[in-house]
């Protein structure tokens, strides 16, 4: 049923398109990798500063305040830049370990969000108050690193599976 979904969302004029394109695709990959280096960088900024690791001298709220609209605007930029590349390579991605592993690397994100918001990053002008950051603010920032470098690493191992044999053959008749 989902590979049936796939071969059909990316066999849409839209989706066909993108993947046809001479340029479309490539820019909406390069769009895609920049807003990932942006934002992950600001993720990089804040957790470190979490952990204790940089920019010590700096309130941890302010960091998190000044970088929380960035940060949601460069995943907005890389969900809709992957979701583009999603639905140009449908088929292929089905297939793809690596981009099966991005996909519960992101629910996980998802999970962390919802188990670490209210208790660690609503709170980050406590800490401040507090003059520490609480080992559980710690933790969450730990996580958040490991979940997206591991993210990062399996994206770029999406590009480096190969398809099915005839596969290749059929994606590019259509």
């Amino acid at each position: 049923m989902i590979l049936r979904f796939a071969q059909w969302i990316q066999l849409t004029d839209f989706f066909t398109y993108i993947r046809g394109s001479s340029y479309t695709y490539p820019v909406i990959l390069s769009l895609h990798m920049t807003a990932i280096a942006l934002f992950g960088g600001m993720i990089l900024m804040t957790d470190l500063r979490m952990l204790g690791w940089a920019m010590t001298r700096r309130p941890v709220s302010h960091v998190m305040d000044q970088l929380r609209v960035p940060k949601r605007w460069g995943l907005l930029l890389a969900a809709t830049c992957g979701i583009l590349m999603l639905g140009s390579k449908a088929e292929e991605y089905y297939y793809n370990a690596f981009f099966r592993a991005k996909l519960v690397l992101l629910a996980l994100v998802v999970v962390h969000a919802l188990v670490f918001r209210r208790s660690v990053y609503d709170k980050a002008a406590e800490f401040d108050l507090a003059g520490r950051v609480p080992g559980r603010a710690k933790l969450a920032a730990a996580i958040s690193l490991v979940l997206w470098i591991s993210i990062a690493c399996m994206g770029r191992g999406i590009g480096y599976i190969e398809m099915p044999p005839g596969l290749q053959a059929r994606l590019w008749l259509f």
